[in-house]
């Protein structure tokens, strides 16, 4: 948990010559985060970079369209500047290489579509190939017979075939899927209406035959068979060919990537750059400590002189200023959890380690067992060359597990191979909820106090002392748990407990009242139901964490019910139960309590005192294209 790092507003005015070299060194350095200058409209009106921007993304497409998948790695020791006309140059250049390698590509995706088609019409013929009949037959009527090929179930196959021999015709089934029969239908053409009314009675359904189809199934299938066969050494040959246009300008697309990647910097910051003759400016943001690297950056890359302007950021900016994340790699899997709720406002304290160190102590709490702690440790090492990134968190929370399962005495839900530290939650059921309820007290008290800690960095001093999450709401809800002590353990609810809980919840109303400016009868409903919403608020956070000690129990209450089923088992069932429950736990009871963890941090802990509403800090890098 600690303060974001402390930001500066930066203004740099160059001479526009020098503007992309400027462009190209605040990028090489990755600590400027660009954002556009607020001037009078009579100020710096030119945007002098935007005509290069738009050649840059035209460049750009066309080199990704050709170049999909290609790496172009970035080469620091070779930047050098880029400009207006080696820059439309390049992009006519990549224009007349994307025309060939449209065509070719248009041809082969072409090809691909027939041969899609062919393999549907392959698929469509094996329904018709036990027929030894011409299939165009089917596909306009006859002037004596009449020939139908469509579906029926198995249930009305045979109803059908008796009722349609009454009508001088007959019916074949030539092919299966499951409980529905193809079949063909035959007969004289003037007997049309009664046997359509046996049809629709059977419910039959039509199936119709391919255009394509005009000879016996056998002589489509060699057709289908040697089309097929062309169209995969076209489709070869137009690969090669595509593969082949590359290979002969590997070179050349080489060079244009590094080109782009050289002229990323400068079009990036054409919506930020401003100008008017021969001055141009671009304002952003810096962190502090980076304010004398980025001076001395600036100096050994221009020739000319500039200026370079920081200053703190202003009290009606900081709703704008951006939050650098900065996090050792084991807090980074838990920090990406803190950004799917939101990015810190300047200024507010990264939750970060405060997330970290209570997600993993309550998983361990709901999860505590040495075995499955110890499966869960060795499927994140597991993973950790194909998902790095959470692996530190998979293993944190199985250590905790294993932790945990050591002060419970459980390993794989046996608790009698290991002396427990403390004991099993079974135990005493009512200690492990006491326990949780103290757990979420004092979690709720911290997040208060962080509350109160933003809204003082703010400014917002009356809020911090008054509101029903400042000072006065933490008195309300400490007040509410001495007078709820003193009732169960005592029997004593007196004029003590009555003021501790009374007073700060007046301080709180009174508040209220003096924030809300509507009419009298609006205010008095408002006011009433936020000062039943605070306390109702804490009883019901409080009460949540009793979740933490009931899935302690429930996981100890799974595993006796999964030895409990392995027990009226032989030898080989005891054992297969017992380890495919010991799965189950750890699959789906591990992903549960995850879930429980999330949404206790999210919901009775960041929603008090953490915003997410901030900018993340995004500096100008240099940008290799298709990244």
């Amino acid at each position: 948990m600690f303060r974001p790092v402390p930001m500066q507003r930066v203004s740099l005015h160059v001479l526009r010559e020098d503007a992309p070299r400027a462009a190209t060194a605040l990028a090489r350095l990755g600590v400027f985060n660009p954002e556009a200058a607020e001037l009078p409209e009579n100020q710096l009106t030119e945007f002098p970079a935007e005509r290069y921007r738009q050649i840059y993304q035209r460049a750009r497409t066309r080199l990704r369209k050709i170049q999909a998948n290609t790496a172009c790695p970035l080469d620091q020791g070779r930047q050098r500047l880029v400009d207006l006309a080696e820059l439309d140059n390049l992009d006519v250049r990549l224009g007349e290489i994307w025309r060939q390698f449209s065509v070719m590509e248009e041809d082969h995706r072409a090809l691909l579509e027939q041969s899609n088609s062919v393999q549907q019409l392959w698929e469509s013929l094996k329904r018709f190939s036990a027929l030894d009949i011409d299939l165009s037959l089917f596909q306009q009527p006859g002037a004596f017979l009449s020939l139908r090929l469509g579906t029926v179930r198995t249930a009305n196959l045979r109803q059908l075939e008796r009722a349609a021999a009454l009508a001088e015709h007959f019916v074949q089934p030539v092919y299966s899927v499951g409980d529905t029969h193809y079949v063909v239908v035959a007969g004289p053409t003037n007997v049309q209406e009664d046997i359509q009314a046996l049809l629709r009675a059977a419910d039959f359904q039509p199936v119709k035959i391919p255009s394509e189809f005009h000879d016996h199934p056998e002589k489509i299938k060699l057709d289908l068979t040697s089309k097929a066969a062309e169209l995969e050494r076209l489709i070869l040959e137009r690969e090669a060919a595509l593969d082949a246009l590359i290979e002969g300008h590997r070179e050349e697309l080489g060079d244009a990537c590094h080109i782009l990647t050289w002229a990323a910097p400068y079009a990036a910051l054409a919506t930020q750059l401003r100008a008017r003759g021969g001055l141009t400016m671009v304002e952003g943001w810096i962190p502090a400590d980076q304010a004398e690297p980025l001076q001395q950056s600036l100096a050994a890359a221009l020739e000319r002189p500039f200026v370079l302007r920081t200053r703190e950021p202003k009290a009606d900016e900081r709703a704008r200023v951006p939050t650098v994340m900065r996090h050792l790699r084991w807090l980074r899997p838990f920090a990406a959890l803190v950004r799917n709720y939101g990015v810190p406002r300047y200024g507010e304290i990264d939750p970060t380690i405060l997330f970290a160190i209570t997600f993993v102590v309550m998983f361990g709490m709901m999860f505590g067992d040495v075995g499955h702690g110890a499966v869960i440790v060795l499927a994140g090492l597991a993973v950790r060359r194909r998902f790095p990134a959470v692996v530190p968190f998979v293993v944190a929370a199985g250590l905790s597990s294993v932790g945990f399962g050591f002060v419970y005495g459980s390993l794989f839900g046996y608790e009698h191979i290991i002396h427990p530290i403390w004991m099993s939650p079974l135990s005493d059921p009512l200690l492990m909820l006491e326990l949780a309820l103290y757990w979420g007290i004092g979690f709720i008290l911290l997040m208060n106090a962080l509350t109160i800690r933003n809204l003082v960095d703010e400014g917002r001093i009356r809020e911090a002392l008054l509101d029903n999450k400042g000072v006065a709401g933490t008195l309300l809800y400490a007040g509410g748990l001495f007078g709820g002590f003193r009732w169960m353990q005592d029997g004593v609810f007196g004029v003590l407990e009555a003021a501790a809980i009374l007073v700060p919840l007046s301080v709180i109303l009174a508040y209220k009242w003096h924030e809300h400016d509507s009419p009298l009868g609006e205010k008095l409903l408002v006011v009433a139901v936020e000062g039943f919403e605070s306390i109702m608020n804490y009883l019901a956070n409080t009460l949540s964490f009793l979740r933490v000690a009931a899935f302690s129990l429930n996981h100890v209450a799974l595993a006796i019910a999964v030895f409990t089923l392995a027990d009226m088992m032989g030898v080989a069932g005891h054992w297969i139960t017992v380890v495919l429950g010991n799965v189950f736990i750890i699959g789906l009871e591990g992903a549960i309590v995850t879930i429980q963890c999330l949404r206790l941090e999210y919901y009775e802990g960041f929603s008090r005192f953490f915003r997410g509403d901030g900018r993340e800090f995004r500096p100008l890098r240099m940008q290799v294209p298709g990244t």
